[in-house]
């Protein structure tokens, strides 16, 4: 573990993702084969495996979370795809989609797990799971009511431009959650009760960031650099010591 003093970049922190062996196993599929290819799609570049197991049980269609050898979660085939599989991203940023839909244990689960993600053209599915798990940490805020949340969007216009975006964040600011974002200054947000932090340098250009630091239960953060454009890399983690610093780093260094 980097101490707080020692950090360089948001990119020490990947050395917190533990390197789990994680696999998602669909067991008793009863929906069509194309199904189970946009979910070994999805996580092809990833060091994910994807198994297929027909086992006696009640439930068809069920997908398990297994990290070392050990099942930690389980979501419906069909949830996976609603939320996952059959998604346009668009539907983010122009509003039809938000926090209010939950996101599946079996996605929720992967904390810990560095990824190296595509967006569109290159992927259609793989940058959609930051976009997730985001609005997973964004809705974590909203239901605290209270503690701190801090978003970098590397342009601050994607809060005017992106119409989904903004609704959220106006919803997240009339709470009483103190609400920071960061971005370059290319537009800055009208009428947004939140703490506006603006820079031009290549980090706050390429940082994806969201963390929640509660007052009081379960916080998160995603902690996320592009390496390229349209190339992520990054990780999430539910550790209170790991979102504690990455929330300093971001007050302190922001």
């Amino acid at each position: 573990m980097v101490a707080d003093g020692g950090l360089s970049g948001i990119e020490d922190f990947f050395q917190e993702a533990s390197g789990h062996d994680v696999s998602l196993v669909t067991i008793d599929r009863t929906e069509p084969r194309p199904v189970q290819d946009l979910l070994a799609k999805a996580f092809s570049m990833q060091t994910v495996d994807l198994i297929e197991r027909s086992l006696p049980r009640d439930d068809d269609d069920v997908v398990a979370l297994r990290k070392n050898g050990r099942v930690t979660a389980v979501s419906s085939l069909r949830e996976l795809m609603q939320s996952f599989l059959l998604v346009n991203a668009e539907r983010f940023k122009t509003g039809t989609k938000g926090f209010d839909d939950g996101v599946p244990a079996v996605l929720r689960g992967m904390d810990e797990t560095l990824f190296d993600l595509r967006g569109y053209p290159a992927s259609n599915r793989e940058k959609l799971l930051l976009v997730l798990v985001s609005r997973h940490i964004e809705r974590l805020a909203y239901e605290a009511g209270t503690g701190t949340l801090r978003s970098t969007f590397q342009q601050l216009s994607r809060l005017e431009d992106e119409l989904g975006t903004k609704k959220l964040y106006e919803r997240l600011a009339g709470r009483t959650v103190d609400v920071h974002v960061y971005g370059v200054p290319d537009e800055v947000p009208r009428g947004l009760d939140a703490a506006v932090h603006t820079s031009t340098s290549d980090e706050y250009r390429n940082s994806w960031c969201v963390v929640f630091s509660p007052s009081d239960g379960p916080g998160a953060a995603l902690i996320a650099s592009q390496q390229e454009p349209n190339r992520w890399r990054g990780f999430w983690t539910y550790d209170p010591e790991t979102v504690g610093r990455v929330d300093r780093y971001l007050e302190r260094s922001f």
